[in-house]
């Protein structure tokens, strides 16, 4: 099979949201498009606790999905909806905001390192104002595959018929963090629909993505477009490396954003704020 090439190498901007959490955003507005039917990526990591201390205190969300992966640290989420967990290292956290949810993400933490990623993944336009929900899972709970110096965790979808912590059949999501684990690990390959946008975000070492005859580096702390030719993704690496790859099926609807929310139309983002101004925005 054919290897899927890298379109375009993305490094991402430093910033901060919350209460001053410094994070870096890999995927950002004007790549939803491309990207879809993801959003958003952050990735954050700070051993300094002024970093992170200030946390994420309580904000809207409506029309899309969080994950948040946190590979180090301690976070406390709370919401409207009443559920309430402790995302610890190697733990996921799944949350369907649908038509509207007001959470908090703080940390449980005053020192040491907290490292980790949000992504942000669309809903389609009837499950936009669906009921939210919200999953946690520990790291424990997330399947994973061993072999030739390669590990692979299945947070989404399915990898060499073992499924994922969660399955979504709107989008198809696929989320993978592979690691490699010495210099002789073997090389990484994934069958993968071409209909699908795919990404990987490289957080420790660096890779290499395709066939042996056309590969590209892709360097720590840089997002790779992957294209949608080829059957598959190839990834190699002459060292330890670690990365994400994350892939769906695009909705391929108008995306409308707002800071925190997401919907198909202008007039639908007025009606939310509206809705959130005048303290009906958690009204069934």
């Amino acid at each position: 099979m054919k290897s899927r090439t890298v379109e375009r190498l993305i490094l991402g901007n430093k910033t901060s949201d919350g209460d001053g959490v410094k994070l870096t955003r890999v995927l950002t507005q004007d790549l939803q498009r491309r990207l879809d039917p993801f959003l958003m990526l952050d990735a954050f990591g700070s051993d300094e606790a002024e970093d992170y201390i200030g946390g994420f205190p309580d904000h809207p969300h409506r029309g899309f999905e969080t994950v948040t992966y946190m590979l180090e640290g301690k976070m406390r989420h709370k919401d409207s909806a009443g559920n309430e967990g402790l995302l610890v290292n190697g733990g996921v956290q799944w949350m369907t905001a649908g038509r509207g949810v007001i959470h908090s993400e703080m940390p449980e933490q005053e020192n040491g390192l907290m490292k980790g990623f949000q992504l942000w993944v669309n809903l389609p336009s009837h499950l936009k104002m669906s009921k939210p929900s919200y999953k946690d899972f520990t790291s424990s709970e997330i399947p994973f595959v061993q072999k030739k110096g390669l590990l692979i965790k299945v947070i989404a979808g399915e990898f060499e018929q073992i499924k994922g912590a969660v399955q979504k059949p709107h989008t198809l999501p696929q989320y993978l963090d592979i690691h490699f684990e010495n210099t002789k690990t073997e090389p990484f390959s994934f069958p993968l629909e071409k209909t699908k946008n795919a990404f990987i975000y490289v957080y420790e070492g660096a890779a290499r993505v395709g066939d042996p005859d056309e590969t590209m580096t892709v360097s720590e702390g840089y997002m790779a477009i992957l294209s949608n030719s080829g059957e598959a993704i190839k990834i190699s690496s002459q060292g330890k490396a670690k990365m994400i790859l994350i892939a769906g099926e695009p909705i391929n609807e108008p995306i409308e954003q707002y800071g925190p929310f997401v919907m198909n139309s202008r007039q639908e983002i007025l009606n939310t704020i509206k809705e959130y101004q005048s303290g009906r925005f958690l009204k069934d």
